[in-house]
Formats: C-alpha cells, structure tokens, sequence
C-alpha cells in the first residue's frame, strides 16, 4: 500500500504541476490577445470570439488528454491493466469520475484508481473555473450610472 500510495502522490503532484503550467500558458496566450488589442472584451458573436472559446477548450482538452495518458502509462507500467487500450479506457472513466468499474485494475492498485479519481475531479474543477472566468470577458462591460 505504501508503494500505491507513494505513485498516487507523485501522480498527483505531476499532473498538479502539468495543468498548472498548462493553464497558466493559455492565459499567458489570452494576455497576449489582449495586449494587441484596445479592449479585453469579446464579442461572443464575432469570429475572433469563436475562435478563443474554441482554441481555450481545445487547450483544456489536450491538457486533460495528456495527464489522463500519463495515469494510462503508469498503469501499464506498472502491470495493474493489462492493454493500452484498456489502461486509456479505465484512466479516462476514473479520471472523470464516471468510475464504471474497477476490474479492469489489478487489486492491489485499486486505490491508485480512487485517488486519480479525485485528482481529475480537482483538476476539471479547476479548469471549468479557468473556463468561466474566460467566458466573463464574453460579457458585455458593466456601465455605472
């Protein structure tokens, strides 16, 4: 349990660290967009407004996608699921906390599985807050009278 544990934990911190980076880059991309424009404001029904609700969801996604392979890897790593296809399938339900069933994990990693569980809640969490607050600037500017 102890070794379980301890791969939980750098799992966690890795893909804390992962989304962390991640994230802060595609805000550090939406600056960017806003330093070459006059405003931070977007209009949802223009293009440019298409494109950075599209490309912010895709960035979120392909970040999602990577730490969901990385659990995929250890688990084949580690022999606790016997095919990638298998590894990927189970990482992805866990991860989302959809949690189907865990006999596709050999027993003694199961709690590896619990803990990816939490860990992808926490950090889709995270991203649908990122997500939010980007879709503020959809909004448009409050006028004080």
């Amino acid at each position: 349990m102890l070794v379980e544990l301890a791969l939980s934990t750098v799992m966690v911190l890795l893909t804390v660290i992962l989304h962390g980076a991640g994230l802060l880059m595609l805000g550090r991309l939406l600056e960017m967009r806003d330093r070459s424009k006059d405003h931070a404001r977007i209009s949802p029904v223009s293009i440019e407004g298409a494109l950075v609700a599209v490309m912010a969801t895709v960035g979120l996604l392909v970040l999602h996608g990577i730490e969901i392979w990385l659990y995929a890897a250890l688990y084949r790593g580690i022999g606790a699921i016997e095919t990638l296809r298998d590894a990927v399938y189970f990482s992805t339900v866990t991860y989302a906390s959809i949690g189907f069933s865990d006999t596709l994990v050999a027993p003694e990693w199961k709690l590896l599985g619990a803990i990816e569980g939490i860990n992808g809640a926490l950090l889709l969490g995270w991203s649908i807050a990122f997500f939010v607050t980007l879709m503020t600037r959809f909004m448009p500017a409050r006028h004080h009278d």
